[in-house]
C-alpha cells in the first residue's frame, strides 16, 4: 500500500480566532492518517503494545500553505517515503478536495522501539512486508527529513 488517503469534513471545533483551521489541528490530522494507514496494514497500536514494540514520534515538519475553513472538505494523504533499521520517514500532504489545492505538507521521523526498554530496535521484516515497502531506504527517496517541494 503506497499511499493512503483520509477524507474529511472542518469542524467548527477545528477553528481558530481567524477564521481558518487551528495549526495543531493539522498535526493530528497527520496523526489521525498515520494511525489509520497503519490499522489498514494489519497492524493495531493495540496489536503493537501487546507485542512490546512499535512507533514513537521522534520529530515532526510542517509547511502551513493555504487556508481552510468550516465545512471545507479536505484529503490527508500520506505515505511512507523509506524505512531502514530502526527509522522511517512518513511524509503527508492536506489537500482541499474543492480545487485540489494544497494547503498543509508534512513529514514525522518515526523510530520503531522496544516499549519495555524505550530503546530503539531494529524494524521487523514484518514490519516491511504489512506495509508494502522494500527494507532500506527507496529507490528516489531523499536522504533528509527536508520536505520536498510538490506533491508527495
Amino acid at each position: 500500500m503506497r499511499e493512503f488517503e483520509v477524507r474529511r469534513t472542518v469542524k467548527p471545533e477545528e477553528i481558530d480566532g481567524l477564521g481558518h483551521v487551528n495549526n495543531l489541528v493539522y498535526l493530528g490530522w497527520f496523526m489521525e492518517a498515520a494511525e489509520a494507514h497503519t490499522e489498514a496494514c494489519g497492524m493495531p497500536g493495540r496489536g503493537m503494545l501487546s507485542d512490546g514494540e512499535g512507533w514513537v514520534v521522534r520529530r515532526h515538519e510542517i509547511d502551513y500553505l493555504a487556508q481552510v475553513r468550516v465545512s471545507e472538505q479536505v484529503a490527508v494523504r500520506t505515505r511512507i517515503e523509506w524505512a531502514e533499521k530502526a527509522s522511517s520517514l512518513r511524509r503527508y500532504e492536506v489537500v482541499r478536495t474543492s480545487d485540489g489545492r494544497a494547503v498543509c505538507r508534512g513529514l514525522t521521523m518515526w523510530v520503531w522501539i522496544n516499549y519495555g526498554t524505550g530503546r530503539p530496535a531494529r524494524i521487523p521484516d514484518r514490519v516491511y512486508a504489512a506495509y508494502g515497502i522494500e527494507k532500506g531506504r527507496e529507490a528516489g527517496g531523499d536522504k533528509g527529513p527536508a520536505p520536498e517541494k510538490g506533491t508527495l
